[in-house]
């Protein structure tokens, strides 16, 4: 989407809106390192970010593959920088046409600093000015991109001859095509004030979005806005420099002032209702400066969807998916990426018959063989095995195979279920609560735009021993609300299902539009993702030593235990999916009470 038609949504809606800058590091580890933040830092609520491209281009691939990450896998609307050092015009094209394969629709044209040490110069065959590379845009894409340009507060204090030369240039990239200003950081408000309503004098009449950099340190904030060459109100620095020695103290008196500065800006009647935050790829100054603020996240941009949305340009419209892979996103858009068209609407109209094989994406999980040892440990029985899935349920373990990172926020309404569940030996690896019309903008629950109502039924889904899946499909069975799937490592599927069609489980009504119902659950999809379940665990057995007793004992998991999901339909009763449970776990355990635990195939509570 492009970010001009989402500043001009925020201003009909007459709120603030925000968006990070980040910039590519130098290292595969700073890479994955900030990746992880942008994933945490999402959840702040940024209408957009950006990505900045490195003076000379030496980041340049990585600035595309950020790019690409953040639209596809992210889902968040992504604005690339381009510059004109040291980038031949093939060099631009390349860059263009890799962002609108990514879906990026926006661009800040720029022309760039020089490296460090050197004058700037044009290289042979590429562009000198910023207005230059604006109209190349222009020229070859149309109205495709959005084209953001640079400006600077700080020019209002040059000289009125260099000041209007400076407008003068900014008008020319106006005029050349550009949709919106970010303007260079500055703590002068008075001087950004003046400067706006210069520029609006000036026949500018396009957003300004002024950009804001939190003060992290005092040697980070002196380095800044000296590179920068912007000048500080002396009332400013009178505030911080006392505190020049004490980190903590700097951060905390600069948010303050920070906070104040962009107060200012938006009580102004200049019609700035947007901060654009320089993040310097840190994430605790902007959370702290958002907070200062009361700036609270939309849950309609954190969760237009109840899942993770991807933003390349064949999948954006898409607006249904299977539950099963609702803890594994990158491998569910991997294994769907060759269908032809997305689900919208509905799930069988549109879609591909064929997931991809495991073969050609490869399942991995995050975590190294010393990861495992800390994770997990060496668990050596059943109890143990359950004792692990139980405490990840309750937010006593970081992760599972399963999964990479810690249970949604509504996990935690069924937690202690889940984590009974567990104990009794149904190993959950994927579930939600039942909702009965929640507001679409609740903390826990909602999702989708503004004055809705979501619903969900209840959904479980577990490895589970043969034996105790015997006791408890009766149970099951006596509910009629209850529908279930059962496979086992061979492909076996077992149903009482009379319906061919996807179940829907989640869903939501919104003022004027259809009911959207974007989680599913359906046999081929579980069929195709039963190959990975199993496979996961697999990889979590080879992360132990093959003679180790852990490692067979995950093993003989993998190869005798079925995979079952289960639905309860009627959304209402929120408890009832867990009663046949319940049930069986204690007949289960009447049963072998013989034995000290009961283990899969009937072995004692020790791998052998």
């Amino acid at each position: 989407m492009k970010i001009s038609h989402k500043i001009d949504q925020a201003a009909k809606e007459d709120r603030v809106w925000w968006s990070f800058e980040y910039f590519p590091p130098r290292t595969a580890q700073g890479l994955q390192n900030l990746l992880d933040r942008i994933e945490r830092m999402r959840a702040l609520g940024p209408e957009f970010i950006d990505i900045t491209w490195n003076a000379g281009g030496r980041t340049s691939e990585l600035t595309s593959e950020l790019v690409k990450t953040c639209q596809k896998l992210i889902g968040l609307e992504t604005c690339m920088h381009l510059t004109c050092t040291g980038m031949p015009k093939e060099k631009v094209d390349t860059a263009l046409r890799e962002a609108k394969q990514h879906g990026c629709r926006n661009v800040l044209a720029l022309r760039g600093d020089p490296p460090v040490g050197k004058e700037w110069e044009a290289v042979e065959g590429g562009f000198r000015y910023g207005v230059d590379l604006v109209r190349h845009i222009r020229a070859e894409y149309g109205d495709y991109f959005d084209i953001a340009v640079a400006g600077y507060p700080q020019t209002q204090r040059l000289p009125p001859d260099e000041r209007e030369r400076e407008m003068d240039y900014l008008k020319s990239k106006v005029d050349a095509g550009a949709n919106f200003i970010f303007t260079q950081m500055f703590y002068d408000v008075d001087m950004f004030i003046e400067w706006v309503q210069a520029a609006r004098a000036a026949g500018i009449n396009i957003p300004i979005v002024p950009g804001i950099m939190p003060v992290q340190t005092w040697n980070g904030f002196q380095k800044a806005t000296s590179l920068a060459k912007i000048t500080v109100p002396q009332a400013f620095l009178d505030e911080l420099e006392p505190y020049k020695s004490n980190d903590e103290k700097v951060r905390e008196v600069g948010t303050k002032l920070v906070a104040d500065l962009c107060r200012r800006i938006l009580a102004a009647d200049i019609g700035v209702k947007g901060l654009h935050f320089y993040t310097m790829n840190l994430e605790k100054g902007c959370r702290l400066l958002l907070e200062e603020l009361n700036l609270v996240p939309r849950i309609e941009v954190i969760k237009p969807l109840p899942w993770r949305q991807s933003l390349t340009p064949n999948r954006r419209t898409e607006n249904i998916r299977p539950i099963f892979w609702a803890n594994r996103t990158r491998s569910y858009l991997s294994r769907t990426e060759n269908w032809d068209e997305y689900p919208n609407g509905r799930f069988g109209d549109s879609r591909s018959p064929a997931y991809g094989e495991l073969d050609g994406y490869g399942v991995w999980i995050k975590q190294t063989a010393e990861d495992a040892l800390k994770l997990w440990n060496t668990p050596t029985t059943i109890a143990e095995i359950r004792a692990l899935f139980s405490r990840f349920c309750v937010g006593d373990l970081a992760a599972l195979p399963w999964s990479d990172s810690a249970p949604s926020s509504e996990t935690s309404v069924i937690a202690q279920q889940l984590a009974k569940l567990n104990e009794l030996g149904f190993l959950t690896i994927n579930s939600q609560p039942a909702v009965d019309g929640a507001r679409s903008d609740d903390r826990v629950h909602g999702w989708g735009p503004a004055n809705g109502y979501v619903y969900q039924k209840a959904y479980l889904e577990f490895f589970v021993s043969p034996e105790l899946l015997d006791l408890l499909i009766p149970f099951i069975e006596h509910d009629i609300n209850i529908t279930y799937y059962v496979i086992n490592n061979r492909g076996d599927l077992r149903t009482n299902t009379h319906s061919d069609g996807p179940n829907a489980v989640t869903w939501g009504v919104f003022p004027g539009k259809e009911i959207v119902q974007p989680t599913i659950v359906e046999a081929i999809s579980f069929m195709a993702w039963k190959d990975e379940a199993y496979e996961l665990g697999r990889q979590w057995a080879k992360l132990y030593e093959p003679d180790s007793p852990t490692r067979k004992l995950i093993d003989t998991i993998m190869d005798s235990y079925c995979l079952v999901n289960v639905v309860h339909n009627d959304y209402k009763k929120p408890q009832a999916i867990f009663e046949p449970f319940f049930k069986a776990g204690a007949e289960y355990a009447a049963k072998y009470s013989s034995t000290s635990e009961a283990t899969p195939n009937g072995m004692n509570g020790h791998a052998n």
